[in-house]
């Protein structure tokens, strides 16, 4: 998979506890490529979130490649790194982490200004993500006046906002009860796909993780492939 959006290669990550190393990745080697939405499986505590954290360019300390849409992470100072994040990454957390003090679209906007567009733009943008999303009629609100669901469909929108190569989504339904999360699983999916983004979800529900591409899962810090 010459062509990926995410390469890792030899990825690893230990922790020292007084005189014990805990090894959380043991040389994982991953490849998304353009467009392909992966599960990335495990029960809690398997390293999933420090995966993601390690791919997002979010924390240092990891040894090992992590290339992203061509780019070798490993050579990028901290000015590169958030450029990556800005322009290639979206995120999606288990809780939303939206701006408490803006509505539903000034949270999708606020992205786009960073990264250069137009208000103007970033506005129509915007709107037409919550609006596939179904919360196109509460733009003006508030997350504190949204429902779990609602907000968890503004952060999609806002993680697909700089129509990034890579969506990175740590438990994006983890905080939603089974039916809502089927929802809001099934319109992120539709839309990821139609974005044309790839994705990497990670989960410990596999009834959700059969939804997507392909699955692969986190055992004792190294990754194995769960199915075709």
């Amino acid at each position: 998979m010459s062509d990926a959006v995410l390469r890792t290669t030899g990825l690893a990550r230990s922790f020292t506890q007084g005189e014990t190393t805990i090894h959380v990745l043991r040389g994982v080697d991953l490849s998304v490529g353009p467009g392909e939405i992966v599960a990335l499986l495990g029960p809690s505590g398997s390293g999933k979130s420090t995966l993601l954290q390690a791919v997002g360019l979010l924390e240092g300390g990891f040894a090992g490649s992590i290339r992203i849409a061509g780019v070798e992470a490993a050579q990028l100072d901290a000015a590169g790194r958030t450029d990556v994040r800005r322009d290639q990454l979206g995120f999606v957390y288990q809780f939303h982490h939206l701006l408490p003090d803006f509505n539903a679209i000034e949270n999708v906007v606020l992205p786009q200004l960073i990264q250069g567009s137009t208000r103007a733009a970033a506005e129509e943008r915007a709107a037409a993500l919550l609006s596939a999303l179904g919360v196109g009629h509460r733009l003006t609100h508030r997350p504190a006046q949204l429902s779990g669901g609602e907000q968890q469909r503004v952060a999609v929108a806002r993680a697909l906002a700089n129509r990034p190569a890579l969506v990175l989504a740590d438990e994006p339904t983890g905080n939603l009860d089974e039916r809502t999360a089927d929802i809001v699983l099934a319109e992120f999916l539709r839309l990821v796909r139609g974005e044309g983004s790839a994705a990497l979800v990670a989960t410990h529900n596999e009834r959700l993780a059969a939804k997507m591409d392909r699955v692969v899962r986190l055992h004792e810090g190294m990754l194995e492939e769960a199915r075709p």
